[in-house]
């Protein structure tokens, strides 16, 4: 045997409390309880045990906190695979991850497929107790996730809205607005023909968009060419075949508005296979979670989603809720924010 075989390392240890006593001199119940921000601890102590916490990379442990306190110090982000595509997800952790950095709660992501039941990861936490509250996204008109949730006291967050008047904290987007301002826009540019490539019609945010396209053509005189068999969920093959489908038959659009960033990728090449010119024949109005469609095409009209903005906002739902807030004042809606580009911006790249 080696010199020193079976012994641990101490440089691979995890660092514990007592850790953190030996290296300031201070006992072990001082330093938990300077961790927990208690007030009858020095502030000039409690700064010390921080800065030597984190220069050790101490973690609580879990299992004994839970132990402890019966709390996992976890808040679960149940994802929508489809949130995956062109970077909502990752805005949207980070923006979860900013507030939640200084409390002692951590994010656990659970993908969800988007065929399989959403119900699934819902029941898994409940049942095994396995977060402290959860934050979920693509909200149907009568969500049985939010019912189950509500039903069983979990503290949670959701990204969109019950067509109820169901109490539960919530942030959602203005899809509504973001539909009417889309056809202004498009009817301020001579179009007149507009197709929309829609959410899917069992979300709550469907029935949100098709109310302000529907005012939207009413009130600038606009005439919706509809686009069938597809909608933003579908793959990006389908799309663009129904797009050009549109695009090819007797009365084709002259003005397309899409619900989601992904979705202009099949539109545009769909635009571009017909022999169709973006802003001359046609104009396009998309969402994007980043400046990042005009990269691709400075042509489109485009409007930006603040994912990470929602992602506070609803990891600051979840918090608040823990410690009691009312649902009533945990709820607020973001407005659309139009990101088109000036001329000078672009114009390299459209050369």
């Amino acid at each position: 045997m080696r010199s020193g075989q079976g012994k641990s390392d101490p440089s691979r240890e995890r660092p514990t409390l007592k850790t953190i006593a030996y290296m300031t001199g201070l006992g072990v119940t001082t330093v938990s309880r300077a961790l927990k921000d208690a007030p009858d601890i020095a502030e000039h102590t409690k700064e010390r045990v921080r800065l030597v916490a984190k220069q050790l990379g101490y973690m609580p442990n879990r299992a004994g906190v839970r132990l402890r306190t019966g709390k996992t110090n976890v808040i679960a982000l149940v994802l929508s695979m489809e949130e995956e595509i062109m970077g909502m997800s990752g805005q949207m952790i980070f923006g979860i991850s900013d507030i939640l950095a200084p409390t002692p709660y951590h994010l656990v992501v659970m993908p969800q497929p988007i065929q399989s039941d959403p119900m699934v990861p819902i029941r898994y936490i409940l049942d095994t107790g396995s977060a402290d509250g959860v934050i979920i996204s693509r909200i149907a008109p009568n969500d049985a996730r939010v019912r189950l949730l509500l039903d069983r006291g979990m503290p949670f967050a959701a990204h969109g809205r019950m067509e109820d008047d169901t109490a539960f904290p919530y942030h959602d987007f203005d899809n509504e607005a973001y539909a009417y301002e889309a056809v202004e826009k498009l009817v301020q540019r001579g179009r007149r023909q507009i197709a929309a490539l829609q959410p899917p019609a069992h979300l709550t945010y469907y029935r949100h968009f098709r109310s302000g396209f529907e005012r939207g053509l009413r009130d600038f005189n606009a005439t919706e060419v509809p686009l069938t068999a597809t909608n933003t969920d579908a793959p990006l093959a389908p799309i663009r075949a129904a797009v050009s489908r549109l695009l090819t038959s007797p009365s084709p659009p002259d003005g397309i508005i899409s619900c989601s960033s992904s979705g202009a990728i099949p539109v545009m090449t769909a635009i571009n296979a017909t022999g169709h010119r973006l802003g001359r024949d046609i104009d396009l109005v998309a969402k994007q979670p980043a400046d990042l469609l005009n990269w691709i095409s400075p042509e489109i009209i485009t409007m930006s989603e603040d994912f990470r903005h929602a992602g506070r906002e609803l990891a600051r739902a979840v918090l608040d809720r823990l410690e009691g807030e009312s649902p009533e004042n945990l709820q607020n809606i973001s407005s659309p924010v139009w990101t088109d580009p000036a001329p000078d911006t672009f114009g390299a790249i459209a050369k």
